[in-house]
């Protein structure tokens, strides 16, 4: 597995794991598939780094989740760090690596992610790759994709 550290600060034992594209970060232009690629290119989507210091400040440690691997993974950290979001470290996928194997190395209370509209819809989505087991442990929640979390009620 990977992780990227982002604060050696950790709070409390409450996590959030977060996926970053399409659920806190989104293309500047989204239907343009150069700006897809370029990460560096990501904004945020709507008012997602408050709303993110807003659960540091209750007592969630921050961890995202990254499509990306190896150095563009780097690129995501670095593009989260520049546009001022906190948390702890940053998971990406190593080679022949799914998100359950980084969900379990770090077993969040929730986790957030956007429904994968744009891959392919629920079967994309991280959750759906843990075990029944794991499933019942972890409060997911899901947001339209490209659309924030600024809604999001964690309880």
């Amino acid at each position: 597995m990977g992780f990227i550290i982002l604060d050696k600060i950790k709070n409390n034992n409450k996590k959030i794991m977060i996926f970053t594209e399409g659920t806190i970060l989104k293309p500047k232009y989204v239907n343009n598939l150069l700006s897809r690629i370029n990460v560096m290119g990501y904004v945020p989507i709507k008012n997602s780094i408050d709303k993110l210091k807003e659960w540091q400040e209750e007592g969630y440690e921050v961890i995202y989740i990254t499509s990306l691997k190896g150095r563009k993974a780097m690129k995501m950290a670095q593009r989260l760090d520049e546009l001022g979001f906190i948390g702890s470290m940053v998971g990406y996928r190593q080679k022949n690596q799914d998100y359950a194997t980084l969900i379990k190395e770090e077993l969040p209370d929730i986790l957030i992610e956007d429904n994968c509209r744009s891959i392919g819809g629920e079967y994309n989505m991280c959750y759906n790759q843990l075990t029944d087991e794991l499933k019942n442990s972890i409060k997911h929640i899901v947001v339209e994709e490209f659309e924030g979390i600024d809604d999001v009620k964690l309880y």
